[in-house]
């Protein structure tokens, strides 16, 4: 039988294997394909707006389709695209990098992304129904409110409400995973950098999603059902939207930041030849950054009027966050120093994020001084702030990561000459469209507006960010071509590790099989894979006899509740539509059907997976070593 349902999983349609998988490293795949798919979208939006703002006085773009375009660029880019592209990096190698052969919970885990997946479908239609969300992506009150805000808003609230669901549920699954199922041997402190920041990342969004989902709640019962928790008029309170967004919205930035730092961590020991500088050091800091995210918040609200008692806590422990970061800083420095550095695409983006993010770092403790704050806080200077940290940080990682792991994921490398090519573009673009943009804030460019008055010294600074811009987009199209040429020129890798590098996941054949390892390998030391090249005998010491392997099986009940949620969604906006083509509660039926059905069948039907036969296992060791 088990035999039988494991020749079954085999011969599964292409389409019918990616609905249903729930092989973390095919999730992996999904979330790197989705989440490029929304880097794309939201990144043409920008293109479209730095047209607008080349040159003064411009109707390239209308006001009302600028601030459509704003508050899209920041959605997406935050919650559909920076988070799947970390989820994609995690789902691949942390199970390897612990030396499991899945995550704690498979099918949650496939859970977690057609969630969120559909959530971001939702947000991403309110262009076909009357306009996109246009209160900018925080949606401060009254923005946001019923009065000033169409339907758009309906789609931003109900589809990050089920994204933010789907991040949680897998939050959640990777606290389980790293803490109880690391080989034999790995204690905490022998685990990579990656696994940490991963774990950390992941206390993190259930901590600070749960706040936004409880606020999107709240605005969502102003907006459809006539609450009053944010109408002033009818004694709410429009700050406490403020308080609510920000109390998600810093943790939020490291949540994005704090794996990317992981990676830079994997990447630079890996092509310096040495090990990471100050580990212990490197996971404290982490840690201490981490409770510290929590403590800040108030300094996106300095203008606010809260107080001066106040408002100088917040701006004492926003400066105190720069000190765990800086140890950061100086470990992968002193990584380097010294080392034997192969500078290739995936260490060029590593060690290139170091001063940006720096430089990023910097002026934050700048507009961590609350005077300075008041001068600066609607200017330019703010936006060029936090791209420094949100692309000069978070997507340097992600392209470090990506030329990294590739060969593992799909089984060949990113062309490097092609690679080259990309790193420059894109980093010559990135200073020329955001640093320019500081002195543009310090001149008094304020942000969010779509045009600018002729003869105030800003149109050649403008055209220059605007130039810069459409570099990174070269820079991001090369990467694609190289995607696609790599695909068909590159040579298959089938060597365990083509970079020479330390951890777990490089002591696997090449291509991963389903499950992992066929032994769980015994972890005798820090960096693992490296520890036995050097010591042992060049492969991981098994802590297991071979034996046949349990594998879940594939399910499209995910899927199916993903969908029901998207419909759910769909129907609670279509209460706010003027003419709806059915009535409301009929689809809000439907979605809670398909939904609440696809879960009782996953509750009742018992699924215990299935048996890869010892037999079947060797077979397939002897193919791939």
């Amino acid at each position: 039988m088990a035999t039988d349902t494991a020749s079954m999983n085999n011969n599964k349609s292409v389409l019918w294997d990616w609905l249903t998988t729930v092989d973390h490293k095919k999730l992996a795949v999904l979330y790197l394909m989705a989440g490029t798919l929304f880097f794309v979208k939201a990144g043409v939006m920008a293109l479209f707006m730095r047209i607008q703002l080349m040159s003064a006085e411009n109707d390239f773009l209308s006001g009302q389709t600028f601030n459509e375009f704003i508050t899209m660029h920041g959605t997406i880019m935050l919650f559909l695209a920076a988070t799947p592209l970390i989820f994609a990096f995690m789902n691949f190698a942390v199970p390897l990098q612990i030396g499991a052969r899945d995550v704690a919970f498979p099918f949650i885990n496939a859970l977690g992304f057609w969630i969120f997946f559909f959530g971001g479908l939702l947000v991403s239609v309110s262009w076909f129904f009357g306009g996109a969300p246009d209160a900018g992506w925080t949606a401060y009150v009254p923005l946001s409110s019923g009065e000033y805000a169409d339907l758009g808003l309906d789609f931003y609230v109900l589809g990050l409400q089920i994204s933010g669901i789907g991040t949680l549920v897998s939050a959640i699954n990777f606290i389980v995973t790293i803490i109880n199922m690391r080989a034999p041997g790995m204690t905490m402190m022998r685990m990579p950098l990656f696994c940490w920041t991963g774990l950390v990342t992941s206390i993190l969004i259930v901590f600070a999603f749960t706040p936004l989902a409880a606020g999107l709640a709240l605005l969502m019962l102003d907006r459809i059902f006539g609450g009053q928790f944010f109408i002033p008029d009818s004694g709410g309170n429009a700050v406490l939207w403020q308080h609510i967004f920000w109390i998600f919205g810093h943790p939020e930035v490291y949540i994005l930041v704090l794996p990317a730092f992981g990676i830079i961590s994997e990447v630079i020991p890996a092509f310096s030849k040495k090990r990471l500088f100050g580990y212990t050091a490197m996971v404290f800091a982490t840690l201490i950054i981490a409770f510290l995210s929590f403590m800040v918040w108030v300094h996106h609200m300095f203008t606010v009027g809260i107080g001066p008692i106040t408002n100088s806590v917040f701006a004492i422990a926003t400066m105190a966050i720069g000190v765990p970061t800086g140890i950061k800083i100086f470990n992968w420095l002193f990584t380097m120093w010294g080392g034997k550095i192969t500078f290739n695409t995936a260490m060029l983006c590593a060690s290139s994020f170091v001063p940006t993010f720096v430089l990023g770092g910097v002026t934050g403790v700048m507009l961590a001084m609350v005077p300075v704050d008041y001068l600066y806080h609607d200017t330019y200077f703010v936006v060029a702030h936090f791209h420094y940290i949100v692309v000069g940080g978070i997507v340097l990682g992600l392209l470090a990561g990506t030329y990294y792991w590739y060969p593992k994921m799909f089984g060949h490398k990113l062309n490097e000459k092609l690679g080259i090519l990309m790193f420059w573009l894109f980093y010559v673009g990135f200073h020329l469209t955001f640093f320019i943009q500081h002195i543009l804030g310090l001149i008094g460019m304020p942000r969010r507006v779509f045009t600018y008055l002729d003869g105030q010294g800003m149109e050649t600074m403008n055209l220059v960010s605007t130039i810069g811009a459409f570099l990174m987009g070269a820079g991001v199209l090369v990467l694609v071509i190289n995607v696609v040429y790599s695909a068909f020129t590159s040579e298959r890798i089938t060597v365990r590790d083509p970079w020479d590098a330390r951890t777990l996941e490089w002591a696997t054949t090449t291509p991963i099989p389903e499950y992992n390892f066929a032994q769980t390998p015994q972890v005798r030391s820090l960096d693992p894979w490296f520890y036995e090249k050097v010591h042992g005998d060049g492969l991981m010491k098994p802590a297991e006899p071979m034996d046949e392997i349990h594998m879940p099986n594939g399910s499209i009940l995910p899927f199916m509740i993903g969908l029901g949620l998207f419909v759910w969604g769909f129907g609670m906006i279509m209460l706010n539509m003027e003419n709806p083509i059915m009535p409301a509660p009929i689809v809000i039926g439907v979605g809670f059907v398909i939904t609440f059905g696809s879960m009782l069948m996953r509750s009742i039907k018992e699924d215990h997976g299935y048996h890869i036969p010892l037999d079947k296992v060797k077979k397939i060791e002897k193919e791939v070593s």
